[in-house]
């Protein structure tokens, strides 16, 4: 087991659990790749700077607990949880909370995360937004 891989792959998880953009952006190579589990990439260290602030925004408190790192060569799969509250207006409220199983890969280079991809079930999140209301936005996701 590499613990450079899976150290730089623990930090950029403490760095979302802390929504730490500008900390998020320097673990990532200029090039990184971003993955998320409907298979939309973002590609570029400057535009998934913005992607994260936008996710923040969105879900606050969002979190990784992650259980079981595996390495292999530059690879780290993570497994876990994913959690947080989808906010449309800045409040935090009980019923938007919302928590699933995730799978995550990343890919190290050069101590950086080249790759992140994202395997979850996004519909708790997606039903969170589509309730009516200062909650929810009807007809999002």
């Amino acid at each position: 087991m590499s613990e450079s891989e899976i150290g730089v792959a623990q930090a950029f998880v403490r760095m979302i659990n802390r929504q730490d953009v500008a900390a998020l952006a320097e673990l990532m190579s200029p090039d990184h790749r971003f993955t998320d589990s409907l298979g939309n990439v973002v590609a570029g260290r400057e535009k998934m700077r913005g992607a994260w602030a936008a996710y923040f925004s969105m879900v606050p408190d969002y979190s990784l607990a992650i259980d079981e790192f595996y390495e292999s060569g530059p690879a780290v799969v993570m497994l876990g949880a994913a959690q947080g509250t989808y906010s449309a207006d800045g409040t935090l409220k009980d019923e938007n909370r919302w928590n699933t199983p995730v799978a995550l890969r990343a890919m190290v280079r050069e101590g950086l995360i080249s790759e992140w991809q994202v395997y979850a079930d996004n519909e708790p999140l997606r039903e969170r937004m589509r309730r009516p209301g200062p909650a929810g936005r009807a007809g999002s996701a």
